[in-house]
């Protein structure tokens, strides 16, 4: 790339005339002095802000699901992925080896998110020094930390901020690789490209807006070279994905066959949701149209917000064929570039307290959604934690379990017990045929005929049914062999609502 064109790809954001921004600079070089190190105080100020109240909320059913996949055995593991949620299978792999050292508590599950999260920080604040100046990336250092989302996904048991953190480092080592397209530089775009689609194939969607960038400077520059090392830094991050492509291709009716075609009014109810504040996300989105607006110095905001707004369109329409793909957490990987964008706009406005006036406001409206996300039902109204103390208070060994499942089992009833319940309770499976190790499933592999297992339980006196609570028949919801199973051997001794759960005891008829 020539010294002009790279220039002009990466003038800073001016303003309108007059005094409401500040005029176009020069890209502002390598950091030095303390400012070398301002990647390091956003990744703290993140992992700080996103640790703080993160074991408070219980875990919800996904992150139960984690934990549950994480707690086998490596072989285990490795056969329940060829039968479900392969695409899930690098991120269990690697919380399999956390909690193995650091334990499962809520709080230590939620750990490597809050890390990833940490990750991703510096990368957004990396990528606005790259693309604007030094006060664009403190405003995006403080925005990201600050975004309520953040905190959600970065206090949850799930792949997803390893996305964000894996598609924010690959566009920031792309700007790297455009700047000086070596192989050294175009290997770890490529790592970083095969680790997004490893945690989350769906991420793969910002390739679009990145090939488009390499268009645009190869346009300026006319290097050949910028389309031969994009290309084959794309194919080599591609390969280690194609496998887990094809192996959830043939698992992709159980793991979302539930996600509808959506509807345009769906793109608002994905931004209110992406932010996980629906008053920060509509401010957030007018801060970052700002730079667009601007007469001079739209090229590195036009970047972003291709790396901003296309996956999105991209998965709305592809979500219209056989399969949706369509989910606010799914597409979460396109908010570091929505704040960069909003951290350009007020960043670049005159007077400068009018710009930290727009960041102080953004952050106070999202502390009522912070101090939600910290709240022990902030996840699921379920409350697995009195129920396993209701069973534990009275428990007797030979106890047997049967939890709602059938047409509810995603609901993961079984686990919301399971995660709580003290060592030496161990309850029988009345209506697992299978358990989900020996099936190598998720799931337990549930009886066909319900009183047979029964029978074959002589020895189990006692069952603990937990199901929905709301009505007052104690089986509600369970399986109708199953109820009618429990109905002729057992009576019901006492039965207790937690929440919108129910725990009944039941005992064999003499």
């Amino acid at each position: 790339m020539t010294s002009s064109s790279t220039a002009v790809a990466h003038a800073s954001v001016d303003g309108p005339t007059g005094s409401a921004a500040e005029p176009a600079r020069p890209h502002p070089g390598p950091a030095s002095g303390p400012a070398r190190f301002d990647w390091l105080w956003a990744a703290v100020l993140t992992f700080v802000v996103t640790c703080t109240g993160g074991g408070a909320a219980q875990p919800w059913r996904d992150e139960l699901a984690s934990w549950n996949a994480a707690g086998r055995d490596t072989g285990d593991l490795v056969g329940m992925l060829g039968h479900v949620d392969a695409v899930s299978g690098a991120y269990y792999l690697l919380l399999h080896g956390w909690v193995s050292v650091f334990g499962d508590s809520p709080a230590m599950l939620r750990m490597p998110s809050a890390l990833a999260m940490a990750g991703a920080a510096a990368f957004v604040l990396l990528t606005a020094r790259t693309l604007f100046d030094r006060r664009t990336a403190v405003f995006a250092g403080l925005l990201f930390a600050l975004v309520p989302a953040v905190s959600k996904y970065g206090q949850e048991a799930r792949s997803y901020a390893f996305v964000v953190l894996a598609v924010a480092a690959a566009t920031w080592l792309l700007l790297r690789a455009l700047e000086r397209p070596t192989v050294a530089r175009w290997l770890p775009y490529s790592v970083a490209v095969a680790t997004a689609g490893l945690f989350h194939v769906v991420s793969l969607l910002v390739l679009l807006p990145h090939a488009l960038i390499v268009l645009w400077r190869w346009w300026d520059a006319r290097a050949g070279r910028l389309l031969v090392g994009y290309a084959a830094a794309v194919v080599a991050g591609l390969l280690p994905v194609i496998p887990l492509v094809l192996l959830g291709q043939r698992q992709v009716s159980r793991q979302i066959s539930w996600l509808k075609a959506p509807h345009l009014r769906d793109l608002a109810g994905l931004w209110s949701n992406l932010t996980a504040s629906p008053l920060v996300s509509f401010v957030l989105l007018a801060a970052a149209l700002l730079p667009l607006a601007w007469s001079r110095g739209r090229r590195p905001a036009a970047e972003l917000a291709l790396v901003a707004a296309l996956p999105i369109a991209v998965a709305w329409v592809i979500s219209h064929g056989s399969t949706s793909y369509f989910l606010d957490r799914y597409l979460l990987f396109t908010l570091p570039a929505w704040v960069l964008l909003a951290a350009a706009g007020l960043g670049a406005l005159r007077p400068r307290l009018l710009g930290v006036a727009g960041l102080v406001v953004l952050v106070a409206l999202g502390v009522t959604d912070q101090r939600h996300l910290r709240t022990k039902y902030a996840k699921d109204g379920t409350d697995g934690k009195r129920v396993a103390d209701v069973i534990a208070k009275d428990y007797k060994p030979g106890d047997g379990f049967a939890p709602v499942r059938g047409a509810d089992r995603v609901f993961m009833i079984d686990f919301t017990v399971d995660y709580y319940l003290p060592g030496n309770v161990k309850l029988k499976d009345v209506f697992a045929e299978r358990s989900a190790l020996a099936a190598d499933d998720l799931f337990p592999v549930e009886c066909e005929q319900a009183a047979q297992c029964l029978k074959d339980l002589n020895g189990t006196q006692r069952v603990w049914v937990v199901t929905w609570s709301g009505t007052s028949n104690p089986y509600h919801k369970l399986p109708e062999a199953q109820e009618k199973a429990l109905k002729d051997h057992y009576k019901v001794v006492k039965s207790t609502k937690v929440r919108n759960l129910q725990v009944t005891l039941v005992e064999r008829d003499r």
